[in-house]
């Protein structure tokens, strides 16, 4: 038996335990001890042992807890409510009307949060029912936000690219930058199909509210300035070189809960849920890491990295072919996994191949990161469809259904991107120079 079989049968074992309910950590774990056993004559309880700790000690994955924590914050302070009060004005005379709410609300939530279950929960508990109330479709009210709260995945900071950041050793500073257009490209997507169709359902949308002066909608925003001041001091430290990403998430949840306290919502239980929810999702983050991490020395034993690239290179296969193979393969993955775990899970297999289609790794984080959000509106394992059904207590095949046109629009956006590559490369590369191609 090759190793190539070997390899195969692994994967096959690896999927096989991820069905089976076993947590995606030790999934990873148990094959790459496998692997590692099959493939070399390495001590592997050293391996395991160094390779465990070498991805958790890396200085950049402090970033990871820093940020979810700042978002917990936020998540439990009236954010949500400043943000429907503070820009429901502004949108009042668009076609779609206050449904736009849900777009930019998630995206600028997005850009504090990091996570995308939380952007579409803090959104949803105020858009919902203030929408529901005031008669608009209650099938494209849950699609925006089921897909928009995807931008917590694309908008800096990014906890998905950080963690592809560091599973490929790529400059998180640059991967934020890479985000940045695609995710005003998803927004601009978004947006243009409410007004469609709401241009074309013109008894679905009810009438516009009463008509606020200049000065009157600049008071009703007063409440985004903190919000916004956050944003700017996190992200533009980033972008400017102040911080480093670490630097800036630090700053950032100091920030938050100053915000929180200001507020008045910063009680001792809020500032315990916000830490152990933070401490939560870190821990299942970093153990997954570890876990991949693991997989991947024990991928590198049994050489199906490098064969897959030799394989790929000998079909000279044109870029096109392999990323429409590779968007197809990330779908139907994203049925069956979150999207942090496609991220480590794939990142050792694909990466060779990406390099030997002489595909920029930065640009391809974007990629990712666009094709793993359809990951969150496609059943049975959306988890933006289980956050709706939450708050909704809507069948999730309902759902699912409500948020079809956004996971085509997201596909137009990876369609996009693939013929625009300077979407993602332009920013990253006009900041921080660097001659990378797409």
């Amino acid at each position: 038996m090759n190793e190539i079989t070997l390899s195969v049968i692994l994967i096959v074992i690896l999927f096989g335990m991820l069905a089976s309910g076993v947590w995606v950590a030790f999934s990873l774990l148990a094959v790459g001890f496998a692997g590692i056993v099959l493939f070399s004559n390495a001590p592997v309880g050293q391996v395991l042992a160094t390779t465990v700790w070498g991805a958790s000690a890396q200085w950049s994955l402090a970033a990871l807890p820093l940020f979810i924590w700042m978002g917990e914050v936020l998540f439990r302070s009236r954010l949500s409510d400043d943000l429907f009060s503070g820009l429901a004005p502004w949108l009042n005379r668009l076609p779609g009307r206050l449904v736009h709410v849900n777009i930019l609300g998630c995206g600028l939530f997005a850009a504090v949060s990091g996570s995308s279950a939380a952007t579409c929960a803090t959104v949803g508990k105020v858009a919902i029912p203030e929408l529901m109330r005031r008669g608009y479709d209650e099938k494209l009210v849950l699609g925006t936000i089921a897909g928009s709260g995807t931008l917590g995945l694309l908008i800096p900071p990014s906890i998905i690219l950080i963690v592809y950041g560091v599973a490929t050793e790529e400059s998180i500073a640059r991967l934020f930058m890479a985000g940045v257009l695609p995710g005003i490209l998803v927004i601009g997507l978004y947006m243009g199909y409410v007004m469609i169709w709401s241009l074309t359902h013109p008894g679905r949308t009810p009438a516009a509210d009463k008509s606020m002066g200049f000065r009157d909608k600049m008071w009703a925003s007063r409440r985004l300035l903190p919000v916004m001041g956050l944003i700017t001091g996190v992200i533009g430290s980033i972008y400017t070189g102040l911080a480093s990403p670490t630097d800036a998430a630090a700053v950032g949840v100091a920030l938050a809960l100053f915000l929180a306290w200001i507020y008045g919502d910063l009680t001792w239980q809020v500032f315990l849920d916000g830490l152990l929810g933070a401490t939560k999702t870190s821990c299942m983050i970093a153990f997954i890491l570890a876990g991949a991490a693991f997989l991947s020395v024990s991928m590198g034993f049994s050489g199906l990295p490098r064969a897959l690239a030799i394989w790929i290179d000998s079909m000279q296969l044109s870029p096109y072919a392999l990323l429409g193979a590779l968007t197809v393969f990330f779908i139907v993955l994203g049925c069956f996994l979150d999207g942090i775990s496609i991220v480590v899970l794939t990142t050792a297999v694909i990466l060779p191949m990406i390099e030997a289609a002489g595909i920029d790794r930065i640009w391809f984080g974007i990629y990712l990161v666009l094709v793993v959000e359809m990951s969150q509106i496609t059943p049975p394992v959306g988890f933006n469809l289980f956050v709706l059904q939450g708050l909704t207590g809507r069948n999730i095949l309902q759902i699912a259904v409500a948020a079809l046109p956004f996971f085509l629009l997201l596909l137009l956006a990876v369609g996009l991107l693939v013929l625009i590559p300077d979407l993602a490369l332009w920013m990253p590369n006009s900041m921080m120079g660097g001659g990378v191609a797409g």
